[in-house]
């Protein structure tokens, strides 16, 4: 790439750490999205017709000459390859988003991904677990933890603060001890865009918080464990993988639940609420939601299953 359009997308990168809060993952998403689309333009001159010759020396294309075609050649290309519909929406997303801000910095004017469309999601219905499931997952948690190991103390923790608060494993993974008011019920939750949000629990994730806290964690610590609120065997904090490897090994004990890892529970957590009664802002603040309609997806589960128990239970159903 040239100096020129590699630093413009420096800053674009320094633009979405700093400013727009993104996680690193979603960073290098983005930045790989950008790379592959450019490393795909410079290797390729269509001449009109879109047939792909590759030059000897492919020539550096520079941002204000990226047009509309350029960017929906891309996606024709992805879509000619069996990229999925979701992987297409992304990467269409990371180039409206690079080009609207390039726009505003002045380095191309217009914007060529203004009229840029990619396909729409298939708004899948994320699996939950039955209510009865998730009441025998923390039952059995709760048996294991009976023989004080510490380990196990702090896995009937970890299932129950999943499913009470429907945190992110990520979330999850980050909290520290004065980060949980045992008082209150309350654990303070840093989330996506460094945004800070407070989530109740109940008395049965407070009580399993508790042994945690009184009977596990101090058998674990070591200097180095600092104010982590989950440690591992070697006193270090807990990472988003042990916690996956957890929910499934315990999950594997229900042999008619679906195989979910710890998002999963985040989404029963959600459709139990609804079920329950809960209204739909107030679980959107619950999960940390920007929009309500990232969280309108778990009515369309609640009413799935209510139309099923509708036509079990009504005699003239």
């Amino acid at each position: 790439m040239s100096a020129t359009r590699e630093a413009v997308i420096d800053a674009f990168e320094r633009h979405l750490r700093a400013e727009r809060g993104r996680s690193p993952h979603t960073v290098r998403a983005y930045l790989g999205d950008l790379r592959d689309f450019f490393a795909h333009l410079d290797g390729a001159d269509t001449h009109g017709r879109g047939d792909r010759v590759v030059p000897a020396a492919a020539p550096v294309t520079p941002l204000d000459a990226v047009r509309l075609a350029d960017l929906r050649g891309w996606l024709g290309v992805l879509a000619a390859g069996g990229a999925a519909r979701s992987t297409i929406a992304r990467r269409s997303a990371s180039l409206r988003t690079f080009f609207a801000w390039a726009t505003r910095q002045g380095h191309v004017d217009p914007d060529p991904s203004l009229r840029l469309v990619a396909p729409k999601r298939h708004r899948t219905l994320p699996p939950v677990l039955a209510q009865n499931d998730a009441a025998e997952l923390l039952d059995i948690a709760a048996v294991a933890a009976d023989d004080d190991d510490p380990v196990h103390l702090r896995d009937r923790a970890i299932l129950e603060l999943l499913y009470a608060t429907g945190v992110r494993v990520g979330e999850l993974t980050g909290l520290d001890t004065d980060d949980v008011d045992l008082d209150t019920g309350v654990v303070r939750v840093i989330g996506k865009g460094d945004k800070e949000r407070r989530v109740p629990f109940g008395r049965r994730a407070a009580s399993a918080l508790v042994d945690w806290l009184e009977r596990g964690r101090s058998r674990l610590v070591v200097d180095g464990s600092g104010p982590a609120l989950f440690l591992g065997r070697r006193g270090r904090r807990v990472d988003p993988r042990q916690v996956r490897t957890l929910v499934h090994e315990m999950l594997a004990h229900l042999p008619d639940a679906p195989d979910l890892g710890p998002h999963g529970l985040r989404h029963s957590a959600a459709t139990h609420l609804l079920e329950g009664g809960a209204d739909l802002r107030m679980v959107q603040e619950l999960l940390g939601h920007s929009s309500l309609a990232t969280t309108q997806i778990y009515t369309h589960v609640s009413i799935e299953r209510l139309t099923a128990s509708y036509a079990q239970a009504h005699p003239r159903a």
